[in-house]
């Protein structure tokens, strides 16, 4: 089985930075993609951020020039760096641990509160 943990988010001002983390514990051995997703109140879960097993990134437009994402193999866990961030930040953001190309699995979410 494997689990996913999030770091906890929190409240920022406007042009302000944050960085989230989620270690990956388990079977978790295998090509894989670990992603950031959100959610906005009201709203469906809207892609971040993703990086491959080979280090590979892609961004939603939205933070591209904002956010970094990264992983630290040796620890199972993936970052999500994020920098001038705006109200429509907001959300809760959910780590995704996707193994081969066939399982997937969610982090418990953490919540960011971007006020303006």
């Amino acid at each position: 089985q494997v689990q996913l943990v999030e770091s906890r988010g929190g409240l920022v001002q406007a042009g302000g930075s944050l960085r989230l983390s989620c270690a990956v514990s388990g079977s978790a051995d295998g090509p894989n993609v670990m992603a950031w997703y959100r959610q906005a109140p009201g709203k469906p879960r809207d892609f971040v951020a993703r990086i491959n097993s080979g280090a590979m990134t892609a961004y939603a437009n939205s933070v591209k020039d904002r956010f970094r994402i990264s992983r630290d193999n040796a620890k199972n866990t993936v970052y999500l760096q994020m920098n001038n961030l705006k109200p429509e930040d907001t959300g809760v953001y959910y780590c995704s641990f996707q193994l081969r190309g066939i399982y997937v699995y969610w982090g418990q979410g953490t919540q960011v509160t971007v006020s303006s």
